[in-house]
């Protein structure tokens, strides 16, 4: 279930914010910043929080990296498909998407008919930089994971150029992406 907080006072929401989305979908490769800037941007609207791999999680219970060990990746895309048909119930939401939801096409359908998708991007010398200390990135279990991150950029290219409204996350704080997104979504 989705968190709810309060609006903080000394960040109201914006007037303006249109249309007013159903959700605000954030995507993106792991280390993008979907969760610390959809933390962000959920508080700054009022809105609840969602992380779809915390609703796996939560659905299989074990975390993503097990699932990935004993299950294979196949299984955990399979989980994250069945999360994404139930996006679509919920309301006045940021959720952030992991960082290969994008990849079936099913996916994008039900974050597209959620509400707002916005990509968030990030150099892969920056995603390494945030992610590099993190030990539940099983994609990234390589000799050489810049390569790795490059490598699958690559191939997740075509999914990532499928959603249009773009915004970099390359040596930003949070609240600037975020208040980028609301200059977007109000205009």
């Amino acid at each position: 279930m989705p968190s709810r907080k309060r609006r903080s006072p000394s960040r109201p929401r914006p007037r303006g914010l249109a249309p007013d989305p159903r959700n605000i979908i954030l995507a993106g490769f792991m280390g993008s910043g979907k969760s610390t800037v959809g933390r962000t941007l959920a508080r700054s609207l009022g809105w609840g929080f969602v992380d779809t791999d915390q609703l796996i999680e939560a659905e299989a219970a074990c975390p993503v990296a097990e699932i990935f060990e004993k299950k294979g990746e196949a299984a955990f895309r399979d989980l994250e498909t069945r999360i994404a048909g139930r996006i679509g119930a919920m309301r006045h939401c940021v959720i952030a998407t992991g960082g290969g939801f994008m990849i079936r096409e099913e996916n994008r359908k039900a974050a597209f008919d959620a509400g707002r998708v916005i990509f968030l991007m990030a150099s892969p010398q920056q995603i390494w930089h945030r992610i590099k200390h993190s030990s539940r990135r099983p994609l990234l279990q390589s000799e050489d994971p810049i390569a790795r991150i490059r490598e699958l950029l690559s191939e997740r290219e075509e999914a990532y150029n499928a959603i249009p409204d773009r915004v970099s996350t390359d040596r930003r704080t949070p609240y600037s992406i975020a208040d980028e997104i609301l200059r977007k979504l109000s205009g």
